[in-house]
């Protein structure tokens, strides 16, 4: 059995089904090994596309994703990809292949350093140089990718390894010790650790949820749920939390921190204990961390010991597995805590998530995309779906206005905050559940970073959705250039743009564009109803902003909206706290 074989073989034992790749001179060996392997090997049109075709089909399924790439170019291409599913903890293993061992270190055609590379973007990271080395190596990449908080792996084979035959003596070890077994230790929480934070649950009288993606990846939402209606506490997310608590929960507050809900940061701001699960108190999402929630009291739950009091100095730190942890937290807290002063409390949350909430009630001809995506997601309530979004505007008005009652239908770059994320993402969910609706919501900047995936839906037959919101400008760093940049519009006019009804269609894609509110209703009912792809381009206004905003530097209850930002956009508008 040759080094390639083996790979593929042990793929196939992991329970992978697809990858995701594109050939080159130093993996040639491993597309030889795949050519009747059984395995299903997508062709995305970049080593970009593939990788964040592989994240789409891992947060989706909460499976292992994988992706394949040549040496030198092919494994540049592949950085970013891996470095988004580092900072959003994704389960990943990339292979690349280096040159022959002997070779290494001569600057031979298509030679890089991978291994050094990947280094400050990996989980961990292999170079593969003797073939007895390949089977720990492997199999240790695979578990450590989905052990523990999950996060990508990258093994690097030299193509002399993937090509030598498997010593018999080694070949015997690993029919014994494969497919290696997941040794992930759970810690186990002291009891007074456990009643501590019980205790500081039962005696305050301002309680908040902060659910981060770490309760997704702990498929822990069913136990967040149990808890947010034991207790009645009203619950923020990040973007990545979006999904943990389903958003149309009475106590979801909504999406907190740069472009959160007003009644999200204010919550937050006003709490007196916040008790934070799987998040890492991202600067988006804590605005000024000195004015960050100043009354509060932290308990921090994560199953990483680096993320907790590494922003905030926690009360009570409880590191492990999140559902082991909030069932013993539910077991062990008193619900005599739901008194006057808590009710108070709800109320006032309540109170400003009904009057500060969103308005649809656009009075012009044009499209609202807030409105739009509204109207998109109502119609997903009895049959939910996957969006998949780029980078951008249009990714702050996926967050705000549409509903997910799961972390895996909502895919979105939240650490690297990567254009060209979306289009790849949706197809590599679309594989993974095909019996679910896939949409990437996208901008006309971002679609362009990786439109050849267009091909690769084309090609497979893939029917994802796209919705394109075109307003010919990059919106985000615009909406920063008119406020904070004194309108000097560097670089973000995007009115060139390629007529994108027709360059679906060179793709072989269905396609319709509208411009007009009125087209909106049954410009969705075609979008939704076609059994293919389809390519829905809505143009929107130019001078559209994301509200509310949080500038830089402030606290989170320190937001502008659009008539603050209107009178003078250095003013701040936040809303009267509880007493």
């Amino acid at each position: 059995m040759r080094g390639a074989d083996y790979l593929v073989k042990t793929l196939k034992d992991h329970k992978v089904e697809t990858v995701f790749g594109y050939p080159g001179g130093a993996i040639m060996p491993v597309y030889d090994a795949l050519y009747e392997s059984g395995l299903r090997h997508i062709l995305c049109r970049h080593e970009q596309g593939a990788v964040f075709a592989a994240d789409g089909y891992a947060r989706s399924s909460g499976q292992l994703g994988v992706c394949i790439a040549t040496s030198g170019p092919g494994a540049t291409n592949l950085i970013t990809g891996i470095a988004n599913a580092q900072l959003d903890s994704v389960p990943l293993l990339a292979i690349t292949g280096q040159v022959a061992s002997n070779l290494i270190g001569t600057d031979a055609f298509q030679e890089i350093d991978t291994y050094g590379l990947s280094l400050s973007v990996v989980k961990h990271s292999y170079l593969v140089t003797n073939i007895e080395d390949l089977p720990r190596m492997l199999n240790e990449a695979i578990s450590l990718a989905q052990s523990g908080r999950p996060g990508p792996v990258l093994i690097d084979i030299a193509k002399d390894v993937q090509m030598a035959e498997m010593p018999a003596a080694t070949l015997a070890y690993c029919e014994k010790s494969s497919p290696h077994q997941d040794d992930h230790q759970v810690l186990v929480q002291p009891s007074e650790v456990i009643s501590k934070a019980a205790s500081l649950l039962a005696s305050s009288a301002k309680p908040l949820v902060y659910a981060g993606g770490g309760v997704g990846i702990a498929q822990a939402s069913a136990l967040l749920k149990k808890l947010v209606d034991t207790f009645k506490l009203p619950t923020v997310t990040t973007l990545k939390g979006i999904g943990a608590l389903a958003s149309s929960h009475l106590y979801n507050l909504g999406m907190l921190g740069m472009h959160g809900t007003k009644s999200a940061n204010l919550a937050v701001q006003e709490c007196d204990l916040l008790l934070v699960l799987g998040a890492r108190l991202d600067d988006r999402a804590t605005g000024d961390l000195k004015q960050f929630a100043p009354h509060a009291k932290v308990i921090h739950i994560d199953c990483d010991q680096t993320e907790v009091s590494k922003l905030r100095l926690a009360d009570v730190s409880l590191v492990g597995d999140m559902k082991e942890i909030l069932s013993a937290i539910i077991e062990t807290t008193s619900g005599n805590f739901i008194h006057q002063i808590a009710h108070q409390w709800r109320h006032y949350c309540l109170t400003n998530k009904e009057q500060l909430g969103f308005r649809y009630d656009a009075p012009f001809s044009t499209i609202y995309a807030p409105l739009l995506l509204q109207k998109l997601s109502h119609r997903f309530q009895q049959q939910p779906a996957i969006v998949a979004c780029d980078v951008g505007q249009h990714q702050m008005w996926v967050a705000q206005h549409m509903q997910f009652d799961s972390c895996q239908h909502h895919l979105s770059s939240g650490g690297l905050g990567a254009m060209g994320y979306g289009l790849p993402a949706a197809l590599g969910a679309k594989l993974a559940n095909p019996e679910l609706t896939v949409i990437n919501v996208s901008g006309d900047g971002s679609i362009m970073m990786n439109i050849q995936e267009l091909a690769t839906l084309k090609r497979y037959n893939i029917p994802v959705k796209i919705l394109l919101l075109d307003n010919q400008r990059l919106g985000m760093v615009r909406q920063w250039q008119q406020l904070f940049f004194e309108k000097r519009y560097s670089e973000t006019d995007l009115s060139d743009n390629p007529d994108f009804t027709e360059l679906a269609h060179a793709f072989g894609i269905q396609s319709k564009s509208i411009h007009l509110a009125t087209q909106v209703d049954d410009a969705l009912d075609d979008f939704l109803s076609s059994d293919k792809s389809y390519l829905l381009h809505v143009a929107i206004d130019p001078d559209e902003n994301v509200w509310p905003l949080v500038p830089p530097g402030k606290s989170n209850a320190d937001f502008i909206d659009d008539q603050s930002a209107n009178c003078n956009p250095s003013s701040t508008q936040s809303s009267k706290g509880f007493r």
